[in-house]
């Protein structure tokens, strides 16, 4: 029976799928470019953290951000389907990638948004949410935001620590592909307002 609380195995992964998933060209709420090619002046950071419905929204909504989109990365499956990376055997982790104008909001921001909207010391779940995909990532897209987000973690865990919290479990990397989710998920809290939403942070300021 397979351990959803540990990551699979590259030999043991669902061996995924050449086509790439289908999604609109426009993000639901701004209108926005979903996919690459972005504008020249904007950069791209991927984050999970947990179910990334409500992650996604957590994003949106800041001024200075161009476009998201949810997806799957940080595992070894292409091109998979929801329904494979919740079985556990992709190694992918539910994401949101974030482009932004960083002449409107800093990498640095977005970075304290992420650690205080989510528990980064759950291991492989995130709150009633269990299992691999569910686990704190940070993924970046060069050396420069890479040690920027270690910075930051360890930042954060000297506050968690004055506050008896646990330690951080957070992923953090350089990023790996990205591939969208289904057409349905993208900005599914704005098509579906009463939808499940399982973000909650620790309240502690960064």
């Amino acid at each position: 029976m397979l351990d959803k609380s540990t990551l699979v195995s590259p030999q043991r992964a669902l061996p995924g799928r050449s086509d790439i998933m289908p999604v609109n060209s426009a993000h639901f709420v701004n209108g926005h470019c979903l996919q690459p090619p972005f504008p020249g002046n904007l950069q791209s950071v991927v984050f999970g953290l947990g179910c990334f419905w409500g992650a996604e929204r957590k994003f949106w909504l800041q001024q200075g951000v161009y476009s998201t989109a949810v997806g799957y990365s940080a595992g070894f499956t292409p091109n998979p389907s929801y329904e494979e990376v919740c079985s556990g055997l992709t190694g992918h982790n539910e994401v949101v990638l974030v482009v932004f104008d960083p002449e409107r909001i800093s990498l640095q921001s977005l970075l304290e948004i992420f650690w205080q909207s989510h528990n980064p010391t759950q291991g492989m779940r995130q709150g009633n949410d269990s299992g691999t995909q569910y686990r704190s990532g940070i993924y970046t897209a060069n050396d420069v935001q890479l040690q920027q987000a270690l910075s930051s973690r360890d930042h954060y865990q000297s506050r968690l620590n004055k506050n008896a919290m646990g330690a951080i479990s957070t992923e953090i990397q350089l990023a790996s592909a990205f591939y969208y989710a289904e057409h349905y998920h993208q900005q599914y809290l704005a098509k579906n307002p009463a939808g499940y939403c399982g973000l909650g942070g620790l309240n502690i300021d960064y």
